[in-house]
């Protein structure tokens, strides 16, 4: 699988009209999503822009697993993302999308997300994280597919599976995105797995650690933990 966050020529025009304050139209431009594993890293025990210095962890290799072949049972669930730049709380919604949720809570309970890294980050658009090889293109070895109805919009603080170009709608591994923008004017092709109700600072603080000309971190932003919480 090669999960990767694509985009057309409509979401660039989106991008460059939200990242550089103008419209595009340029049918050449794609999404820089092919990132390789790059930071600069300044040492140690230290803060950056808010956030504690530390190395990025070494990449793992693409997971071996099995998608869960049962929905999670009924409750309401949210998943605290703890990073080195501090935590942030995301509402899990299961009605939009039952497989992609029920992966991404095993995922996230059998550890796949400890110490991994936001590999992606487009200032005033997203940041994406979910891949252990931290290059853009691992996952846990499958895929789930939620379509996501016509409507669907990407506001702020949406929390969405990334997907490869060729892949179906709502086609979903581990990678995932937060919007950062207003509005992300996504087509509807991304499986909608919440939002973020709580530590909206904090996605805004690693949205602005990312080098436009490249869609890389300026440091390292780690995701610590993601634990879920069933109410």
């Amino acid at each position: 699988m090669r999960a990767r966050l694509v985009l057309s020529l409509l979401l660039l025009a989106a991008v460059l009209a939200v990242a550089a304050g103008c419209g595009g139209d340029d049918e050449d431009a794609e999404s820089a999503a092919t990132t390789e594993a790059g930071f600069a890293t300044t040492g140690g025990g230290g803060e950056e822009g808010g956030c504690q210095d530390v190395e990025a962890p070494a990449p793992r290799t693409e997971g071996k697993l099995t998608a869960p072949t049962k929905p999670l049972p009924e409750g309401d669930y949210s998943a605290v993302v703890t990073t080195n730049c501090g935590s942030f709380t995301i509402e899990l919604t299961q009605a939009a999308s039952p497989n992609a949720v029920a992966s991404f809570v095993a995922l996230a309970e059998d550890g796949f997300f400890d110490d991994t890294v936001f590999h992606r980050i487009v200032p005033g658009f997203v940041i994406q994280g979910g891949d252990p090889t931290a290059s853009g293109t691992g996952g846990p070895g499958y895929q789930t597919v939620d379509a996501p109805a016509q409507t669907t919009q990407y506001p702020f603080g949406t929390v969405a599976m990334a997907k490869g170009a060729a892949d179906p709608p709502g086609a979903a591994g581990s990678q995932f995105f937060v919007v950062t923008a207003p509005d992300a004017q996504l087509p509807p092709e991304y499986a909608v797995i919440g939002r973020v109700t709580e530590g909206s600072d904090v996605v805004m603080r690693i949205g602005m650690l990312g080098d436009p000309s490249t869609e890389q971190p300026t440091q390292p932003v780690v995701i610590e933990s993601i634990k879920i919480e069933k109410t």
